[in-house]
């Protein structure tokens, strides 16, 4: 057995916030978010996925945060310390088993808008923007070497630590994703016929508000804050006792939600002005940003450098995204295991390449291979999103309040004479209404999969 490793921390609180938004921000919030925004009321859904942010995500990134800091362990061992039954030991396992599910098709994904910038770096923008460019790709083993390049390229950081490796990449990175994500919402919204756009993605408009845009807000911010994917656990574990869990949740909340409404202004005004003001161009959903955009792309003047900068931009969101999940599962095997970070990262790899290489070929040779009437991808995406991590927070949520106790969360954020501002919305929250959404999220998404309701 190798000997126990001492716990990794973040340098600064710059450094948490950072990579906490990184992995907050991620391909969710480039696509799927100004997706359903155009989907579901434009400027009401951003109006309503605001105030839950401010809420609901508060309150469970700082439950989370502040579960890691407090025992110093990833998801299994911060359970454990609480008790050593059966629901603790399933409460930790289920939010550690998460990431190890995700990232293999995550990757895949990133493996595909690795394609994509290589493409555009080639000045393939024409063939990019044919309409059977996108299936013939992930139709075909094409996908697989893309896909082990992304994984690659995600292990390295994580080999290389946590201040090394994950602290140092997404100061990088997180900057550079803000400026391309400005750069490309400029030059969308000064397009002819894009300001229609603007104005139903930031104008409320309560004509188009439904009991739908609250469920797929509700949803969205979960999926886009992190929640409940044993990631905000870990990283509250290398978080240093002298910084403020509140501050660095205020500003994860900001820096996620500005590259959300960015993502929305990069997108929506530009499919508007590229459709003639059809909103029901942007109900494409994930083909969205591989097979709309590119089309935009080439219509424009300049269709090959903006195809590099979106498709750099949304692989740095990929990456960073990927790294956090990575680092989640890295760090159960060294807790859990007693394992290096050389051995967990080396196992996680082939993890990943093995039920990574389903998804990216599950469109493909492996097409004809169905768990429930999906294909690999889209079944592991519905088993960790639908079903897991709403079992995750509901567990988080029961653990807080039942055997932890609010009054232990609040002494943890104020350490040091640190600052709990939002303490009556975060005991309302926990106790109340954060159970309530996650349930309401987790029948949603089995209802919305097996016909009983649709999206």
């Amino acid at each position: 057995m190798e000997k126990k490793n001492k716990r990794s921390s973040f340098s600064s609180k710059l450094g948490f916030v950072l990579s906490a938004a990184g992995s907050a921000v991620g391909l969710g919030n480039i696509w799927r978010f100004p997706y359903l925004a155009a989907k579901y009321g434009g400027g009401i859904f951003l109006l309503v996925y605001l105030l839950l942010v401010l809420s609901f995500g508060y309150t469970m990134i700082i439950a989370e945060s502040a579960l890691g800091r407090m025992t110093r362990k990833s998801p299994v061992g911060a359970y454990l310390h609480f008790g050593r039954d059966w629901m603790f030991r399933a409460g930790g396992w289920i939010n550690a088993v998460i990431p190890i599910l995700i990232v293999p098709y995550y990757s895949v994904i990133g493996g595909w808008v690795c394609k994509y910038l290589f493409g555009y770096l080639r000045g393939d923008v024409s063939v990019l923007a044919s309409d059977t460019y996108f299936s013939g790709f992930i139709g075909s083993s094409q996908a697989e070497p893309w896909f082990l390049l992304f994984s690659l390229l995600t292990m390295l950081v994580i080999y290389m630590g946590v201040q090394n490796g994950i602290e140092r990449v997404s100061t990088l990175m997180m900057p550079v994703l803000v400026v391309l994500a400005v750069i490309i919402s400029v030059y969308a919204i000064t397009r002819p016929g894009a300001l229609s756009g603007v104005k139903y993605f930031l104008i409320p408009n309560p004509k188009n508000f439904s009991w739908m845009t609250v469920v797929a807000a509700m949803g969205q911010m979960f999926y886009s804050l992190s929640i409940a994917m044993g990631i905000l656990v870990t990283f509250g574990s290398y978080m240093k006792d002298d910084l403020s869990i509140e501050a660095a949740t205020t500003h994860v909340e900001i820096f996620d939600t500005a590259i959300a409404v960015l993502a929305g202004l990069m997108i929506i005004p530009a499919v508007f002005a590229f459709s003639g003001g059809d909103p029901g161009v942007l109900k494409a959903g994930p083909s969205l940003m591989f097979i709309t955009m590119p089309k935009i792309f080439a219509s424009m003047g300049f269709g090959r450098p903006a195809g590099i900068i979106f498709f750099l931009l949304v692989l740095f969101a990929a990456l960073t995204s990927a790294i956090a999940l990575a680092e989640s599962a890295v760090s159960t095997f060294q807790d859990e295991l007693h394992w290096g970070r050389k051995r967990a990262s080396l196992v996680l790899f082939i993890i990943i390449a093995l039920l990574g290489s389903l998804s990216a070929l599950g469109y493909g040779p492996l097409s004809m291979v169905k768990i429930v009437g999906m294909q690999f991808l889209d079944f592991f995406d519905f088993l960790t999103n639908s079903v897991m991590m709403p079992l995750a927070a509901m567990a988080t949520c029961l653990l807080i309040v039942r055997v932890i106790g609010v009054d232990k969360i609040a002494a943890e954020l104020t350490k040091n004479g640190a600052l709990f501002q939002r303490r009556a919305v975060f005991n309302f929250m926990i106790k109340y209404l954060c159970p309530f959404f996650v349930a309401i999220i987790l029948f949603s998404s089995l209802a919305s999969v097996f016909g009983l309701i649709s999206f």
